[in-house]
């Protein structure tokens, strides 16, 4: 059996206006950080800029998005952060500062 490994542009072709700003921000050093109830359902996924201001646009059903495509990951339990994949991704934006 042959194993062939998938080009990466392939499997994220569509990405939405707002997924495309909730990885430009963790691409700049931002993270996620989630929280679940007490039968652990995710219940809450919240994104802080690199400044730790909170970003509107990254609701549950765009997390659960990101992380289904394998964009966002989390290492040992802490905030989920941008992937490798997802920093191939991710379009090129002008940094306004």
């Amino acid at each position: 059996m042959r194993v062939m490994a998938l080009h990466t542009s392939f499997l994220i072709m569509n990405i939405s206006k707002l997924e495309q700003r909730v990885l430009h921000a963790l691409a700049q050093g931002g993270h996620i950080r989630h929280r679940r109830d007490e039968k652990g359902r995710l219940v809450e996924a919240i994104c802080f800029t690199r400044d730790g201001f909170g970003l509107s646009d990254c609701t549950l059903p765009i997390f659960r998005k990101l992380k289904g495509r394998r964009l966002i990951e989390s290492r040992n339990g802490g905030p989920y952060h941008i992937s490798r994949t997802g920093r191939l991704a991710v379009r090129a934006q002008v940094d306004n500062r």
